[in-house]
């Protein structure tokens, strides 16, 4: 008996110990969740301040969580011990066919909570349009060099020879320019390239059902007069792949996006960075 009864603990402390855990990985996904979703967030956050804040708001999230799905089950297991009347030493000693144990309504409890935790932390799959959305924080006028940006092509030399534009980018751009009067904007060498760039935009289908204007693509001689544009459209979002021209937009513009295949270091709070515009704004690394 004496060897029975220090068992008992010794489980209980187990399966205590077990639950102190599952509730400890509940708190870190909770936070690490909240911390991906400040990640897509056009402004930025004290990091330290918000992990002290939502690791308070995910203990008590998750203590009054854990609390409401385990205490129904085991409630449930011990009534029918408090109206089973006593019987013989011999029927005392089995177990009834559909009696609810202890350790079977622990068990119950917890697959059910673990899987509300799935479903709570399962991906939330957004339309482009909700992202794009989402992403433009209500902006409603947008400017947007070509080269590097919309078109394959770097340099303005290129432009002299052939004009790409970027399949993946269409998609994104017709669904900006559905909340947005989109601005595009290009330095070129001669007429011949603003006639090839022109074509090309309309072959890719930018120009139709409603989409980007003809005259509202815009070319220049020179790269300062792609930042006079920007000045005098004030746009609320600029997209560029200069980080020249990035910083001395910065005090103008309120939201800018620098493309680069490399994450630069940050310019200014308001200036935001990613490898292509349909990555950043189409999200597809997150769909």
């Amino acid at each position: 008996m004496a060897s029975a009864s220090a068992s008992a603990p010794v489980a209980g402390a187990g399966a205590g110990g077990g639950k102190d855990d599952e509730l400890a990985d509940l708190v870190r996904r909770l936070v690490d969740a909240l911390a991906r979703y400040t990640d897509r967030l056009p402004f930025d956050l004290d990091r330290q301040k918000l992990r002290s804040l939502t690791t308070l708001a995910a203990i008590s999230i998750t203590l009054l969580f854990a609390w409401k799905m385990l205490r129904a089950p085991q409630e449930q297991a011990r009534r029918p011990r408090r109206r089973a009347a006593p019987s013989s030493s011999s029927t005392s000693t089995r177990s009834r066919p559909g009696t609810l144990t202890t350790t079977d309504a622990c068990s119950s409890a917890d697959s059910r909570a673990h899987e509300a935790v799935n479903q709570l932390f399962q991906p939330v799959n957004l339309t482009l349009e909700q992202l794009v959305r989402h992403k433009l924080s209500e902006g409603r006028r947008f400017t947007c060099r070509l080269l590097g940006v919309i078109l394959e092509e770097t340099s303005p030399e290129e432009l002299q020879n052939h004009v790409t534009v970027k399949p993946s980018v269409v998609e994104v751009l017709l669904e900006i320019a559905k909340f947005c009067d989109v601005y595009l904007m290009e330095r070129v060498l001669d007429d011949e390239s603003e006639g090839k760039v022109l074509s090309a935009l309309s072959e890719a289908g930018l120009f139709v059902g409603g989409g980007l204007i003809k005259d509202k693509v815009l070319f220049c001689s020179t790269e300062n007069g792609r930042t006079s544009f920007v000045r005098q459209l004030e746009p609320d979002w600029h997209i560029d792949t200069s980080p020249e021209i990035v910083h001395q937009l910065a005090r103008f513009i309120k939201y800018q996006l620098h493309i680069s295949p490399q994450r630069p270091e940050r310019i200014a709070t308001n200036v935001f960075s990613a490898p292509s515009l349909e990555q950043y704004f189409g999200g597809l690394d997150q769909r």
